[in-house]
């Protein structure tokens, strides 16, 4: 009985033993890292200790999000990006890739430690706990005058440089160009696994140039295209001939503007950027 016990047992166990091997074997290997120098968001808060971080932002982060991001340092990743990064990540989004487990990274704070950068050469490194070979590395930099107390969009986004078909290692260096900037700056990166995988890792390395940021002032609003102005002025003169700023029109006038022959369909004195074809509510081509 013993010995029959044995042998059921040694083959019970055989099988199972080559189950869990293909099992291991058919795991897919996964791509993992981040930007180490400038660090990015995800390792800075990595490196003070999740536990216990030391900067008032990632301790900002660790309470958004909890700490198990920051043990994850190296996965702020899409498994299906296959280069399709903004059609996948909303604006306000782009430091987590979009993902809730890493929502802190996206805090809008004025007080990210930064390393210290000046425009021209600059040696990056990234590190890959788990480098592929056919990778494409994309590195860009907000733009001059983003504001660093807004939400981080694609539109702020300046690209620097891309660097196709690499293989890395652990720990890969480049040399970018930095370009002139002042105050505080995101140096923001895109891995692009290319063979065997669509997944893609994203990077929000927080710099300073010194001085201060000077947001872009908001756009001037455009003259209106589809309603006239509230009021119309009569006429002061009687049009005739090319379209002219300045010039009094009434509905069913008839001008000329760069060939072309347009009528007024309601009364207006003519402004600079209120040309026919621009105006289509004022002007129609006849």
């Amino acid at each position: 009985m013993r010995k029959r016990s044995k042998v059921a047992f040694v083959t019970a166990a055989v099988p199972a033993a080559a189950l869990l091997s293909v099992v291991v074997q058919a795991s897919p290997a996964s791509a993992h890292g981040t930007m180490s120098d400038p660090p990015s968001r995800v390792y800075v808060c990595k490196l003070e200790n999740p536990e216990s971080p030391k900067s008032d932002a990632c301790k900002a982060a660790v309470a958004a999000g909890g700490t198990q991001a920051f043990y994850d340092w190296n996965e702020v990743s899409l498994l299906d990006a296959g280069g399709r990064h903004r059609e996948l990540i909303p604006d306000g989004k782009l430091c987590s890739a979009g993902r809730e487990k890493y929502r802190g990274l996206d805090l809008v704070r004025t007080d990210w430690p930064a390393k210290r950068i000046s425009p021209g050469p600059l040696t990056i490194t990234y590190y890959a706990t788990a480098p592929h070979q056919n990778s494409n590395f994309e590195f860009y930099i907000t733009r001059d005058g983003w504001d660093p107390s807004q939400p981080l969009r694609w539109a702020d986004l300046v690209p620097i440089q891309t660097f196709n078909n690499q293989n890395p290692t652990t720990y890969t260096n480049w040399t970018i160009n930095i370009p002139q900037r002042t105050g505080r700056h995101i140096l923001y990166s895109i891995w692009q696994r290319v063979v065997g995988s669509n997944e893609a890792f994203y990077t929000c390395s927080d710099v300073d140039f010194g001085g201060g940021n000077t947001p872009t002032p908001p756009p001037t609003t455009p003259p209106p295209t589809q309603t006239p102005p509230p009021t119309t002025p009569p006429p002061t003169q009687q049009p005739s001939g090319s379209w002219a700023a300045g010039t009094a029109y009434k509905a069913g006038d008839q001008v000329t503007y760069q060939g072309v022959s347009y009528k007024c369909l309601q009364a207006h004195t003519a402004l600079a950027g209120w040309e026919p074809p621009t105006t289509p509510s004022l002007w129609q081509r006849v």
